[in-house]
């Protein structure tokens, strides 16, 4: 059996089965709806139920309350149609425009950028084209199923030879993969990966400045979205703040010096939150959306980029849009999830 989803404003339509989330439906038809995490932990695919009865999957409170269900809200990242529905969302332009693809992967190197962050590159299949937009990411497919999700730190313009794609993994302790990426796993390893996705992406049809910013190794898909607009010559202002515990978590701070260097739209402010008496920090402290605040009070003309930790993403969405006057829809996140996050 299969039910009608009818999206509002975009008057878009497409089937999806029973027991079918809506967003698995959406994405296989190639209709842009908003997404992060696909798993009921962000919040990001929120939307509102005009018409019709869905029944929500396993979520967390943080990504949609009681109170919101009950106000008609839902997650179509796990709310499955009981009825034909009508659902108010926003449209993302672009989404669906890469094709979804399953492939294996080549460890090509791999570099301990900080104790606990790697950076490892897997090279590309040749007999298949995977094209992805800048800051969406992958989703390795383990051994026993499971998925772990990281974003492609470099732009399609910077795969280098043979073609790679650039991650950067934070070790957790006790992770099922990361223990894997930070103990056994080697150079010539393959891994099989299924992507792109995520609607994380720069919209390149505002010229708006841009305040982009990040948290640990939310870094990664900033850093694919600064390489974008060098690459493309985009000249709109951007500020970039990001935000780490200590001097030695700013893993590639030396190549965001440099590309505040080369690009004279681009400022660049580190913000330290914890930062130790050995690294002699004369630099910004405290929490990085609250530098953001100090500097830009106003950011009712501004888009914002945010990528990282649920909870700087979440204060950031709170606090620009109610304290800062930024429109709600000119806010793009990606909240980095962690599988310990969704156990908390």
């Amino acid at each position: 059996m299969t039910f009608r989803i009818t999206l509002k404003p975009s008057e878009r339509s497409f089937d999806v089965a029973r027991d079918e989330p809506i967003l698995n439906a959406a994405i296989r038809d190639g209709i842009g709806l908003p997404y992060g995490c696909k798993d009921g932990a962000c919040g990001s695919c929120k939307s509102r139920l005009l018409e019709g009865r869905v029944i929500h999957g396993a979520h967390q409170a943080k990504a949609l309350s009681p109170a919101e269900e009950e106000a008609g809200m839902i997650l179509t990242c796990c709310a499955t149609p009981q009825t034909d529905c009508v659902v108010e969302a926003r449209s993302v332009a672009g989404a669906g425009e890469f094709p979804v693809l399953k492939m294996p992967g080549r460890v090509l190197s791999m570099q301990r950028a900080a104790p606990d962050v790697a950076i490892i590159r897997v090279q590309l299949p040749a007999n298949q084209n995977f094209q992805f937009h800048a800051g969406q990411y992958v989703e390795f497919i383990l051994r026993d199923g499971a998925r772990r999700s990281y974003s492609m730190a470099n732009a399609t313009h910077n795969l280098g030879t043979p073609p790679s794609i650039e991650l950067h993994i934070r070790h957790m302790p006790g992770g099922k993969f990361t223990d894997q990426v930070f103990s056994t796993m080697k150079e010539k390893d393959i891994v099989r990966m299924e992507g792109p996705f995520g609607t994380f992406f720069l919209r390149e049809d505002s010229a708006k400045p841009i305040v982009m910013i990040a948290s640990g190794t939310g870094f990664a898909p900033i850093k694919a979205l600064i390489e974008r607009m060098q690459d493309k010559q985009i000249n709109r202002p951007v500020a970039l703040y990001w935000g780490c515990r200590s001097k030695a978590d700013l893993y590639l701070h030396d190549w965001a010096v440099q590309a505040a260097a080369d690009m004279p739209n681009l400022s660049y402010t580190p913000v330290l939150s914890e930062p130790q008496a050995s690294d002699a920090w004369q630099g910004r402290t405290g929490f990085v959306h609250q530098a953001v605040m100090a500097d830009l009070p106003d950011l009712s003309g501004h888009q914002v980029y945010a990528c990282g930790a649920p909870v700087m993403v979440a204060a950031a969405q709170r606090e620009f849009t109610a304290a800062c006057h930024l429109p709600e829809d000119e806010f793009f996140a990606d909240s980095f999830t962690s599988e310990a996050d969704k156990a908390a």
